[in-house]
């Protein structure tokens, strides 16, 4: 997953742009806290992306709901750039010449790192593992790229090391989260990549709530002045025995969003038994579901960014914890919920501002609950996710 010129490339285009557009090598630009560049698009825009994909699929990407690619391979290129501004959409890539010649095109969406530096580094001439990049390397990259076009954001993806303290991986680095928050010093946007549907190592391989740790933990070192996205895994990848169901699929996209996460990227790559590089692609039932999970999320990204309604739940089960995000959007009440475990329970919910009764409507589920004195309840099977929208009783 390893992108991109060399350092040394990279600040020579850095080193140009700045002089070309008279900015002073002191003057670093302050990080953005909140996606408000001025290349980003204006209104409601969730980003749902694929990770290093043909722009030559662009047009089937869009279709199944995708709105943004992460990474292109050696690029970006002319050609690359135009086949995604032709299918309508935006891509985060190196700030390599082609890029800095196009500040001016709205395709470009953002600016990227090379991918997970915060693990061990391969030697020249295949020599053996390395350190990882130090956070103090990723944070002067970073600000080379602000200084060449401030306008857009740069974004940070991070390895499983995020979710994962034991993730061997690091090498000298492993068994130290402390790294974490310096990297994050680094970007605007932070990402992270783990995927335990088909992980090879009993400690993580499961273990669907990894993620919404992940992401939970880049909300709390970020301290609210990054944006936070994840990655989601919807391949077999490299396993041959298992591969993501839909139903885990729906489940970490939801609990990473319930979590905090504000942005998510779809690894779609295969690995074994053959290479098949856009493999979510050539499976129908997969593509399917993340079609329709993708609309169901642009539609209710409007929620998302909505204010808070504050309310409580309570498991019956206490081994399978349900996590739970509560909105208040144009005078209506929102709840999103998922089963933390692999397990089965009764979540209630309980609202504090809600009074009296009311009609809940189960989203894309053709189903209603009854809330009374501002609580309902509801059962979750394993992985559940449940979408509810309270509905006042009619006077």
């Amino acid at each position: 997953m390893k992108l991109g010129s060399s350092p040394a490339e990279r600040f020579a285009v850095a080193l140009a742009a700045c002089l070309l557009t008279g900015v002073a090598s002191g003057a670093e630009p302050a990080p953005s806290a909140h996606p408000r560049w001025s290349h980003w698009p204006s209104g409601q825009f969730f980003p749902i992306a694929v990770w290093l994909q043909a722009p030559a699929n662009a047009e089937r990407y869009r279709q199944a709901g995708f709105n943004t690619f992460v990474g292109l391979w050696k690029g970006p290129t002319e050609a690359q750039l135009a086949a995604l501004r032709k299918a309508g959409l935006r891509v985060i890539c190196e700030q390599n010449e082609v890029a800095l010649r196009h500040l001016d095109d709205p395709t470009i969406l953002g600016w990227m790192h090379d991918d997970e530096p915060d693990n061990a580094q391969e030697l020249p001439g295949k020599a053996g593992w390395g350190p990882p990049v130090t956070p103090e390397k990723v944070v002067e990259d970073y600000r080379r790229m602000r200084l060449a076009d401030a306008s857009r954001p740069v974004l940070l993806n991070l390895g499983q090391g995020v979710a994962w303290d034991g993730w061997y991986g690091r090498g000298v680095r492993s068994k130290h989260p402390e790294d974490y928050p310096r990297y994050l010093e680094g970007c605007d946007i932070v990402s992270f990549d783990i995927y335990p549907a088909v992980h090879d190592r009993p400690e993580i391989a499961g273990k669907l709530w990894l993620v919404a740790q992940g992401v939970e933990r880049l909300v709390s070192w970020s301290e609210g002045k990054r944006v936070v996205w994840n990655c989601l895994e919807c391949t077999r990848i490299g396993n041959l025995d298992h591969k993501p169901t839909p139903r885990e699929v729906r489940c970490e996209a939801w609990m990473s969003l319930i979590h905090g996460s504000k942005g998510l990227i779809f690894f779609v790559h295969q690995f074994k038994p053959t290479f098949r590089e856009a493999a979510l692609l050539d499976d129908p039932e997969m593509l399917a579901a993340v079609t329709a999970l993708n609309r169901q999320i642009t539609e209710l990204a409007p929620v998302l960014e909505a204010p808070d309604a504050p309310a409580t739940v309570v498991s019956a089960n206490a081994s399978v914890p349900v996590a739970m995000l509560s909105k208040r959007h144009h005078g209506a009440t929102y709840l999103f919920a998922v089963a933390m475990r692999d397990g089965a329970t009764t979540a209630r919910f309980t609202f504090k501002n809600v009074a009296g009764d009311s009609k809940v409507a189960v989203l894309d589920e053709n189903r209603a609950l009854s809330m009374q004195n501002g609580s309902f309840q509801d059962r979750f099977g394993p992985w559940d996710v449940h979408l509810y929208r309270l509905v006042p009783a009619a006077k």
